[in-house]
């Protein structure tokens, strides 16, 4: 099962983590959003070397904007607490593969 993270846990789930977090920035209204959601589980349950989270920017607009999210969705790549990579707009699997393998 994937976190929905808030403000309050943002730190302890992404930036104090090792090794790599992607993090999904969404909206429930958002049509690619909800397209991406099936594709971001299947992608959890095959990267057992990959740490899968979201974050809603309805409710964390804070977030959204230090980590310059201008559209969503938006995949942010964390690697030992650094964000290493930003990827916008749904995108196939075999991309989101690529974009996670070359953050690692």
């Amino acid at each position: 099962m994937i976190k929905d993270l808030t403000k309050e846990d943002f730190n302890s789930e992404v930036i104090e983590s090792k090794g790599i977090v992607l993090v999904d920035f969404w909206a429930p209204w958002c049509g690619p959003c909800k397209m991406l959601a099936p594709l971001f589980e299947e992608l959890d349950s095959e990267m057992d070397d990959v740490k899968f989270v979201k974050v809603n920017v309805d409710k964390n607009v804070s977030l959204a904007r230090e980590y310059k999210v201008q559209s969503i969705p938006t995949l942010v790549a964390f690697k030992d607490g650094v964000a290493t990579g930003q990827l916008s707009g749904f995108r196939p699997k075999e991309e989101l593969v690529s974009f996670i393998n070359s953050n690692k």
